[in-house]
């Protein structure tokens, strides 16, 4: 029987937000610490109420102060890895937000330990390429993240690039370049949110002052036709995340996102769920989703999957053996 989705690489996918409300009662409960509730039903409703990107932040960021051991984050980490061999991903280049975890006290040798105890090991376990990215909280200013960045380079190997994420609006790309030109003088990718919040410029910024190799979100880049062009003259990735969108109010609806101009203008969109316990579903959900509601066929589906493939920064082998599972499934 043919997967109903294609496989597929996940570009935008924060880890701390695969934290389902089960776990976070668990995790709760293994520290003593308070909840709204402890019935994962009354957790799970609170999600159905955002009305923008900082409505989200506040509940999420209050539930991570479950997270405190390196166990934790292990099983945070195998917790989604198990979610997604289910989903298809073959390939997985995940956030985590270590300034988050270090103002709740936890050592950030933890964190990382953690997670990539997990990730390291996912190829073994679950047959899922793993590797994680490095997120500056932008609120938190430019020198809070070279700080993070100083700190985290003891810890190089375990993490492939570095990102920006958390509130847009107020905190534009550019005041990150410092950072940015350390992070590229370490050899380390990098990639930046821009365009969801934030309108066009913030994604032209992101190319020319941070240099980013991919921009996650971007779909208000569609306001420009200029900005267009450029994103698919140069093939720039888009880690576009079609439930996320229509939960955080980006779109009002899911049937008038995007994401087919994103197609029909040539650009490298991308398929992925963002923060998939918060908002509606797994990359294999968001797959369904853009299928039933914008009509996207199977060619299309496999497009947007070999789109995946071809932004992740896995070695080119891995590449063409994804691809061919792809064409596959096709």
């Amino acid at each position: 029987m043919i997967a109903p989705t294609p496989p597929t690489a996940e570009l935008h996918l924060h880890v701390e937000g695969t934290i389902e409300a089960e776990l976070l009662v668990r995790l709760a409960d293994r520290h003593g610490l308070p909840l709204p509730s402890r019935d994962p039903a009354v957790l799970r409703e609170r999600y159905a109420h955002f009305v923008d990107l900082r409505s989200f932040l506040d509940v999420y960021y209050a539930n991570l102060a479950v997270l405190r051991t390196e166990e934790d984050f292990h099983e945070l980490a195998t917790g989604y890895l198990d979610r997604a061999l289910k989903a298809g991903v073959r390939r997985a280049e995940v956030f985590f937000d270590p300034q988050t975890h270090v103002q709740h006290g936890v050592p950030l040798e933890a964190v990382i330990h953690g997670l990539s105890s997990a990730f390291s090991a996912a190829e073994e376990t679950h047959g899922v390429s793993a590797a994680l990215i490095l997120c500056f909280l932008r609120d938190l200013g430019p020198e809070a993240a070279e700080e993070i960045l100083r700190a985290a380079l003891p810890f190089r190997e375990h993490f492939i690039g570095v990102g920006l994420d958390s509130a847009e609006v107020g905190y534009p790309p550019s005041l990150f370049t410092g950072v940015y030109a350390m992070a590229a003088a370490e050899g380390l990718h990098r990639v930046a949110h821009a365009g969801e919040e934030g309108g066009a410029e913030y994604v032209r910024e992101a190319l020319d002052l941070l240099h980013v190799e991919r921009v996650d979100h971007g779909i208000r880049a569609m306001e420009d036709p200029e900005l267009v062009a450029r994103l698919r003259d140069e093939r720039i990735p888009l880690t576009v995340c079609p439930l996320s969108n229509v939960s955080l109010r980006a779109v009002d609806t899911l049937g008038e996102h995007p994401l087919p101009r994103m197609l029909d203008e040539g650009l490298l969109a991308t398929v992925n769920s963002d923060d998939p316990a918060y908002f509606g579903g797994y990359v294999d959900d968001n797959y369904r989703a853009v299928a039933r509601e914008l009509g996207l066929d199977r060619p299309r589906l496999a497009q947007l999957a070999r789109n995946s493939v071809d932004a992740t920064f896995a070695p080119e082998e891995d590449k063409r053996r994804w691809h061919a599972e792809i064409d596959a499934w096709l």
